[in-house]
């Protein structure tokens, strides 16, 4: 029997263990679409209010339930929306699979004007994925979607991008799915594990820095056995909150491990690029010796100099190490007043830092939190703990305003029943408000939280302090509480911290999405302590 493209994708992606799709129909999927409904009871396809949403989501899905995010959007504006949500996808190493439409394939690349045709589409998503494919015929589609998913998941995960042209999707053919490649995930070079456990062995400070490649369960455990071998500090980045659970006796922030990490002699980076916000590395060169583990060999070239570069998947080289370490476990140093002079800095956001308590207090440690950047997003960087890995997202080095909220849909969505709280500011919220639908209509769990101040906070706060005054800063709010209930979310506003934490707890063990908003005014800026030298 014959099969049309369309329907051939939905079999190659189900046979790729996808149950969830994000996206926004349009005239150059239909037959992409076509092969979805015939396959409800298999595959899930969520409609988006928005192609940026849509992408974001997947983006969310992919960072919390541990296998690629899927999103699906038409050509040209579709594909131009999901843009920002693919650029940070890569800057945070999300595996997400971006299926595009094109025009029809006999007119890519001549400029005849065709429906949402823009000039060098495949080239733009080139730009923002890690890999892209275009199928030029339904016989191509199942070894294309297979190539993609490989590609997303394998060495360093990031976004990859499939074109299908309509009249591919439509043609029909005889072909099949194919099955799963081969895993390279244990390769790892023992030489440079060799020359690692020498450098290790004789290590008489050594400190661990932690990223974003350390978001899992199995992988953290690996990174906590070795740090306890060790008895090192373990310092997290941003994106690598988690990595280890912040009760953890070895465990510090940043700005509580700065002075550990200056005096260290031998620096251990998994998964980080390893690289401050203005471009520098971490520490400087010659007073460390210095150890790499990464997936990415971009991400230990200069400016960084690594004595070793272990080039391989973390667990995999984490655990190697370890296996090959002589003697046993070392004396961990005491860190209490590291943690003090920690908290004593934090004082200076002391109301930023009482609403995250409240929030940390009231979501399970295996709850997930969606950062944003807003007032009290930016002091979380600083004094949210995370006791699980890959329960803290963020959008990291590309700063993208807006992404939280339709993020945390898609967290939701991944996240199987544990509490998800996305955290807004009322600029940034802005961006993607109509989801709310998206939220009502799938009943989508998510706790969302909306600091208001009636502008973009950060924004005005810059200006007036290098100016002295401020243009296109102020914001016209709805009541967004009642904003939220026309769309079908139940609203609650709230004033207090301990207000804010009775609400999110409300909401646990429930598939109904809750949106809370919180009046905040003038808080301290956080950006003196944000400053401080902060790891990639």
């Amino acid at each position: 029997m014959t099969k049309t493209g369309g329907e051939l994708l939905t079999e190659q992606l189900i046979a790729e263990g996808v149950r969830t799709i994000f996206g926004v129909p349009g005239i150059q999927l239909d037959y992409a679409l076509d092969g979805l409904a015939q396959n409800k009871e298999s595959i899930d396809f969520i409609s988006a209010r928005h192609e940026q949403g849509a992408a974001y989501m997947a983006d969310g899905y992919a960072r919390v339930a541990g296998r690629p995010g899927v999103c699906m959007v038409v050509p040209g504006p579709g594909l131009l929306n999901a843009g920002a949500a693919l650029a940070t996808a890569f800057a945070t190493n999300s595996p997400v699979v971006c299926i595009a439409g094109q025009i029809p394939s006999p007119t890519i690349g001549r400029g005849l004007g065709m429906l949402h045709e823009i000039p060098g589409q495949t080239d733009i998503l080139g730009k923002l994925t890690k890999w892209n494919g275009i199928a030029k015929s339904p016989e191509e589609i199942p070894g294309l979607v297979r190539e993609a998913f490989r590609q997303a998941t394998s060495g360093r995960p990031r976004p990859v991008g499939l074109e299908i042209p309509p009249d591919v999707l439509q043609a029909r053919t005889t072909a099949g799915v194919v099955g799963p490649g081969g895993d390279r995930t244990a390769d790892v070079d023992e030489d440079a594990v060799d020359r690692a456990v020498d450098i290790l062995a004789a290590a008489e400070r050594p400190v661990i820095v932690a990223g974003g490649g350390v978001r899992d369960a199995a992988t953290s455990a690996a990174l906590q056995a070795l740090a306890e071998r060790l008895g090192a500090p373990v310092i997290t980045s941003r994106n690598g909150k988690g990595a280890i659970s912040d009760r953890h006796p070895l465990a510090l922030s940043r700005l509580a491990g700065a002075e550990l990490l200056d005096n260290a002699d031998v620096v251990l980076a998994v998964g980080t690029r390893f690289i401050t916000m203005t471009g520098q590395p971490v520490v400087r060169p010659g007073r460390h010796r210095l150890i790499a583990i990464n997936a990415d060999p971009a991400d230990v070239g200069a400016p960084r100099e690594f004595d070793v570069a272990v080039i391989a998947d973390a667990k995999v080289a984490l655990e190697a190490i370890a296996t090959s370490l002589p003697g046993g476990r070392r004396e961990a140093p005491v860190l209490d007043n590291h943690r003090k002079r920690e908290r004593d800095a934090l004082s200076v956001i002391a109301p930023q830092v009482e609403w995250l308590q409240a929030i940390r207090r009231a979501l399970p440690d295996d709850g997930v939190f969606v950062e944003e950047l807003t007032q009290v997003g930016y002091a979380a960087r600083l004094a949210f703990p995370v006791y699980q890995a890959g329960t803290y997202v963020t959008p990291g080095y590309q700063g993208t305003l807006g992404y939280g909220f339709p993020t945390g849909l898609g967290a939701a969505v991944g996240a199987a029943g544990r509490q998800v709280v996305s955290i807004n500011g009322d600029g940034g919220f802005g961006w993607a408000l109509q989801e709310l639908s998206t939220a009502a209509k799938y009943n989508i769990g998510l706790v969302t939280v909306v600091f208001t101040n009636d502008a973009f906070g950060n924004v005005q706060r810059i200006q007036t302090e290098t100016f002295g005054r401020n243009i296109g800063v102020e914001l016209k709010n709805p009541d967004f509480v009642a904003l939220a209930e026309e769309f079908g979310v139940a609203g609650e506003r709230v004033t207090t911290p301990a207000a804010l934490g009775d609400a999110i707890r409300n909401a646990r063990g429930t598939d109904a999405p809750m949106l809370i908003e919180v009046p905040l005014g003038d808080v301290p800026s956080p950006w003196k302590l944000l400053a401080e030298p902060s790891i990639g």
